[in-house]
């Protein structure tokens, strides 16, 4: 039975397409059997830590223009800089706007901080690597400042604006964020009226058209992640395919995760054989910062997920990234059914989608990762670093051409409670110049 909460979603059938319809404005959400955590076994080369690196560095050298040994170089330096970040934050609780990387014109950690008092840079040696650290004082309200407007006072700045919005905390800029149609970015009225209202400086950025849902229709052993699952809507009469995220476990069992918007049925595709093995659901949790259920199979999980986008390698879940350790300019990929495997930066780590997108107003828990690949269909699929999972993607925004502008994901803390990914053992011991090291 699809439950209340899914029936009200006023976006999920603009975004949910019939059979051999293209999606319409979907970011992540279901799509033509999108791919599921199962997976064969002896089908697909096991990549190890240093492999998964090789394929990211590779994808991140093409996306910036950059060669691929240096991609590799700041993969490995956002990986082993968490603590660092950590540390720094604390340092400038009192001033902190915020923190980002930075890949222009060199890569680099910018810090922003409140008052005039200028701030000297800095560099921070990490195993045989070093971070450069860059400081921009000058920001008029702290990051604290600006979360606490952005939610108390999320209403009266809808209100100001006049029309639904995703509301986030830029880290780069130092400013809450409003992603509004293009002609009412431009207007400065509005802007500094919805600025008065929320008492800290905020930013207008364009996009045309409203968050959504990443779900499409679909045409209808060992398990993995990153493969796919589709399933009936008994409230349309549709089958919709998504794209599973990680494998997980209560200690007891063991299961695979998906977005709680697809539907609540669902059956694995095989790849080896096109076998469709029925999926049993646990539960299903889709209010306000999750979106996220559960499914168990009558096989045997492992704690793999599809990398690539022919489905011919996985590699292991070693690691987990929190949203709070998660920054800004950080470099993560997916993999999704409609869009296959792909790598950009994440962009705001406190975002809220605009509309009733999770069963009512969403909470400025999601996290967004830029352009240029998103669509329909991925909904579920896994966000990650090398063998670190982030989380999986809910949905998007698109251009009024149908591009992606973002997509948003629920991050792996948010996993319904007693139930954490199941790992792989003898993962992350390599050091950074270890990493570096090996071909």
């Amino acid at each position: 039975m699809v439950s209340a909460w899914k029936r009200a979603l006023p976006l999920l059938a603009a975004i949910w397409t019939t059979m051999g319809a293209p999606a319409a404005r979907a970011q992540a959400g279901v799509t033509d059997e999108p791919p599921s955590a199962l997976a064969p076994t002896g089908m697909v080369h096991e990549q190890s830590r240093a492999e998964a690196l090789a394929q990211d560095a590779s994808a991140v050298a093409a996306l910036l223009g950059i060669d691929v040994p240096e991609a590799k170089r700041r993969l490995v330096l956002q990986e082993a800089s968490v603590s660092v970040t950590e540390a720094l934050a604390q340092r400038w609780q009192d001033r902190l706007a915020g923190m980002a990387f930075e890949q222009e014109p060199d890569f680099h950690l910018l810090v922003v901080v409140t008052g005039p008092q200028p701030v000297a840079d800095e560099e921070i040696r990490i195993g045989n690597l070093v971070l450069p650290v860059r400081y921009r004082s000058g920001a008029l309200a702290t990051r604290t400042a600006m979360l606490a407007a952005l939610t108390d006072r999320r209403e009266a700045m809808l209100a100001a604006l006049g029309r639904p919005a995703g509301l986030g905390l830029d880290q780069r800029r130092g400013m809450l964020v409003a992603v509004v149609p293009g002609a009412l970015a431009r207007d400065p009225v509005v802007r500094e009226r919805v600025g008065a209202v929320a008492g800290v400086p905020v930013l207008l950025r364009a996009s045309d058209d409203a968050d959504a849902d990443m779900s499409d229709a679909a045409p209808g052993s060992a398990v993995e992640g990153g493969a796919r699952v589709t399933g009936l809507n008994p409230v349309d009469g549709h089958r919709y395919a998504c794209t599973t995220g990680f494998a997980v476990t209560d200690g007891t069992r063991e299961g695979v995760v998906t977005a709680a918007h697809c539907p609540d049925s669902l059956s694995y595709l095989d790849t080896a054989d096109r076998t469709a093995v029925p999926l049993t659901m646990v539960g299903q949790w889709g209010w306000g910062y999750q979106d996220v259920q559960v499914h168990t199979a009558p096989v045997t999980f492992r704690p793999l997920f599809f990398s690539d986008t022919g489905k011919t390698v996985a590699r292991p879940v070693t690691a987990a990234r929190t949203r709070a350790a998660t920054r800004a300019g950080e470099l993560v990929c997916h993999r999704g059914e409609r869009t296959g495997y792909s790598c950009a930066a994440v962009e705001l780590t406190d975002f809220a989608p605009a509309g009733d997108l999770c069963g009512g107003a969403c909470l400025p828990t999601w996290v967004t990762v830029g352009a240029p690949t998103c669509k329909g269909g991925d909904s579920g699929a896994p966000v990650f670093a090398g063998t670190t999972a982030f989380g999986i993607v809910k949905g998007g925004t698109y251009r009024p051409d149908g591009s992606c502008s973002f997509y948003f994901y629920m991050s792996v803390d948010y996993l319904p409670a007693g139930w954490t990914l199941l790992r792989a053992g003898g993962g992350g011991g390599e050091g950074v110049g270890e990493l570096l090291s090996e071909k």
